[in-house]
């Protein structure tokens, strides 16, 4: 057994799972963020889907403080307001209902969707069947589909949607968060199972290489990213006020878009 705390083996794996986004997928998020800036440029909308867990990912990417409207949250309550664990809108429900087919159909006939709009599907197992109908039906919409998850896993668990596919198997962009199998990481010695999940840090290091060379192509492009800034860090109060409803006005224009409404 090492010597090592467990809270330092896992900073540790953090710290390697990260190096190895950075040293192999930079040319999968370049490739996401083209597609990402291509769409918010053209006045498209980039949804961005996540159940469980992978609402972090989503909210990280908008709304979150240096994030931009032009990436659209779509989060489902059912499936991720599950901390009572047991009871109503416990784990069981949601574990259900993350792995039925035919829900997403439900949840994507409340959109519209316009010609320059793409799709970015987080999840870290890849195998379930609300994500993987979102991917199908994107793409059938004729949408690009980006996915951010952990090859490793989903090469070592069988799918469980109807089609056979993985959420790999249908995006036009995977970008693999480098998570193990399992995603804990950390043994602790006599206990059975590992503990210290990665693929959250992992999900957010992501989410934010993405958004950053999405802002830095929409600027090449000549379209300048309406920043949702730090109130505590902008040069005045009128200017932060000025900049939050900068963000408001931009999102409700785009919003409108797909709803016909504010």
């Amino acid at each position: 057994m090492t010597s090592k705390l467990a809270s330092q083996r896992y900073i540790d794996s953090a710290k390697a799972i990260v190096d190895q986004i950075y040293t192999t997928q930079i040319d999968n998020i370049e490739a996401a963020a083209e597609i990402c800036s291509e769409t918010i440029v053209k006045d498209g909308l980039v949804f961005c889907w996540g159940g469980g867990h992978s609402r972090m990912s989503v909210e990280e990417m908008f709304p979150r403080i240096g994030s931009f409207p032009g990436f659209f949250p779509m989060v489902e309550l059912a499936l991720t307001f599950y901390t009572n664990v047991v009871g109503p809108d416990g784990l069981p429900q949601s574990f259900f209902i993350e792995r039925a087919e035919g829900y997403a159909d439900a949840i994507l006939s409340t959109y519209e969707f316009g010609p320059h709009d793409s799709m970015l599907c987080f999840s870290s197992t890849g195998i379930n069947g609300v994500v993987i109908d979102m991917a199908l039906r994107a793409k059938e919409r004729g949408m690009p589909v980006i996915a951010v998850t952990s090859v490793a896993h989903a090469d070592s668990t069988p799918t469980r949607h109807s089609s056979g596919k993985k959420l790999k198997d249908i995006a036009d962009v995977v970008i693999d968060n480098c998570t193990p199998p399992g995603d804990a990481v950390v043994q602790v010695e006599g206990l059975k199972y590992k503990v210290g999940p990665t693929s959250t840090i992992a999900a957010v290091t992501v989410v934010n290489a993405l958004k950053a060379r999405t802002a830095e192509l929409m600027m090449a492009k000549g379209v300048e990213p309406v920043v949702l800034t730090s109130p505590h860090f902008v040069d005045n109060q009128a200017e932060s006020d000025t900049q939050l409803k900068r963000v408001y006005d931009e999102f409700k224009r785009r919003k409108r878009m797909i709803y016909g409404r504010d």
